[in-house]
């Protein structure tokens, strides 16, 4: 649902809207992080790529920045407020960026960052269609959407960044990044799924599917391949 639709509203003309948190980690999910202040604890919503970037925080200090949305449908009368959570204000100012595009809305948005932000705003500065695509949840003609509507306006998330290449061992494709998920979903850490998917992928190049290539990654972790 598109984030300027009535049931994906954010809450920026809210006086009272969260613009930062700091708190303990207690908790880390596959998109989601729990914050403790106080005797208070807070479900934030993440962008796929931030898991590995907390997995070492749990138990510590940490601050995000946030911005609050409504999710449901106003019609239904079932609105309910939800906070998403970033490493800074400029991510923040691309998601924001990033989820006017037509066809992307708050969740797809959250789960097809399965990048780094400045990877992909260098994607898109770039037409590098290629890297869009791998995202979960991002087609052909929605990459070429992103392409036409932000090119030339997200040169300051860009900076310092490389596009992926096809040829890069650690640009994961379509059904890697959806194995990639599957794992994490099953409870597995970011950074070891990936490195065992690379693994599983190098073994097994004549793997297609996500559904082929999970199976040889447990494989692998189980120590039943080498």
């Amino acid at each position: 649902m598109d984030s300027r639709s009535p049931g994906n509203r954010f809450l920026g003309n809210n006086k009272f809207m969260i613009a930062q948190i700091s708190g303990k980690l207690i908790q880390l999910g596959s998109d989601t992080a729990l914050v403790q202040i106080g005797s208070i604890s807070y479900e934030i919503l993440l962008p796929g790529y931030m898991t590995s970037l907390l997995a070492e925080s749990i138990g510590n200090e940490i601050t995000l920045c946030t911005m609050e949305y409504y999710e449901g449908s106003m019609a239904g009368g079932n609105l309910i407020p939800q906070m998403v959570g970033f490493v800074s204000g400029g991510e923040k100012d691309f998601f924001r960026r990033y989820t006017s595009v037509g066809g992307i809305g708050i969740k797809k948005g959250l789960k097809s960052l399965a990048l780094p932000i400045s990877t992909i705003a260098a994607a898109i500065e770039n037409g590098d269609e290629k890297t869009l695509i791998a995202l979960p949840g991002i087609g052909k003609r929605l990459a070429q959407h992103i392409i036409a509507e932000l090119k030339g306006k997200l040169t300051q998330f860009a900076l310092g960044a490389t596009p992926a290449k096809a040829d890069d061992e650690t640009a994961f494709n379509g059904f890697q990044l959806e194995a990639l998920e599957i794992l994490i979903a099953w409870g597995e850490k970011r950074i070891e799924a990936a490195e065992l998917i690379r693994m599983a992928c190098k073994k097994h190049p004549q793997i297609k599917t996500a559904e082929e290539l999970v199976p040889f990654v447990y494989r692998i972790k189980q120590g039943i391949e080498v």
